[in-house]
């Protein structure tokens, strides 16, 4: 094996993107896979290859062309507003895909660690809270379903092959880089459009819904930690801290001089059931095995996020009128 060479599956995402930067600044040689041409971070040392995580034999010539010590499988159907569509399609790329992936792993060097990008989702209609490693899951959708597959396999791999095969329990994580159907990008991009005048109102759903959200660029960081400890598990990776969809109007807007009320419209129609119990990690393991806690506050996350579509928004402006 290659010590330092990762393979990095879904590169071009949010997750993907963030991690490969992380790993290429410890001085790895990242490998990337995505599906159609390159993208996510422009390195010169990201070796880009297209490939389906579906497409076992792909995978295994490229774990034995590379060689790589770790794998990080972040590749997966949206989650958001996506959860209940393609129900099958979603079993086989979050749920199949892994155990395809672990069995190459298996037959190609069961000596690689990897560390799969798992979701609170799988917790679903939850009886306690917070929620942590040993909390039972009940998910409530196919994307929840697929991850809980996953997650089975992991560990049913580590326990029967000895694999160092772990999961990364991911409570929501967002950035600059999250896609617009999510709702904190849907809220930042709307209060930098309307604080341009391109917009003028923004509808979401409740606005009491709560989510325990963190930097994505902190939760990439545990992702690479667990796979430095000496031991495999899984790990819940939170914030321990939950806030509302309100809250974060209430930042994003008067990060640029606006009222959120005067401009946010609730529809309860578009609304997501509601929790009976709060959705809130407990990443105590991880705090205490791995030293790891986020160092990004929700506050500076959101308003970073609407700095950047600020910056974005104004780019494309200028860049219109240049070709007028």
């Amino acid at each position: 094996m290659n010590p330092r060479t990762a393979i990095v599956t879904g590169v071009s995402g949010q997750d993907g993107s963030y991690l490969a930067e992380l790993l290429l600044d410890q001085g790895y040689t990242v490998v990337g896979l995505g599906r159609g041409t390159a993208g996510g971070p422009r390195h010169e040392r990201l070796l880009w290859r297209s490939c389906e995580v579906t497409d076992t034999p792909t995978l295994e010539e490229l774990l034995r062309e590379h060689r790589p010590a770790e794998v990080y499988n972040l590749a997966a159907m949206s989650s958001g507003a996506g959860m209940f569509d393609e129900a099958i399609r979603l079993g086989e790329v979050n749920g199949l895909a892994v155990a395809r992936l672990l069995e190459a792993i298996r037959n190609v060097e069961p000596r690689i660690r990897l560390c799969q990008a798992s979701s609170s989702e799988l917790f679903g209609n939850v009886q306690t809270s917070p929620q942590s490693e040993d909390t039972p899951p009940r998910p409530r959708s196919p994307y929840g379903a697929a991850k809980l597959y996953a997650d089975t396999m992991v560990r049913i791999y580590r326990e029967r092959y000895g694999m160092f095969a772990c999961s990364a329990i991911l409570f929501n994580h967002e950035s600059p880089r999250r896609r617009l159907e999510f709702v904190t990008r849907k809220v930042t991009h709307a209060a930098a459009s309307i604080k341009l005048q391109l917009e003028s109102e923004l509808t979401l759903g409740s606005l009491e819904a709560r989510r325990d959200w963190g930097f994505a660029g902190d939760y990439v960081r545990a992702m690479w930690l667990m796979l430095q400890h000496p031991h495999a598990q899984d790990y819940v990776v939170a914030s321990g801290q939950t806030h509302s969809v309100r809250e974060l109007c209430a930042i994003a807007f008067g990060h640029v001089g606006l009222d959120y009320r005067d401009f946010v419209r609730e529809n309860g129609d578009s609304a997501r059931a509601p929790e009976a119990v709060a959705l809130v990690g407990d990443a105590s393991r991880a705090r205490c095995s791995l030293n790891w806690s986020p160092r990004v506050s929700f506050r500076q996350m959101v308003t970073d996020m609407v700095d950047s579509d600020l910056k974005t928004i104004q780019d494309r402006l200028l860049e219109k009128a240049s070709q007028q």
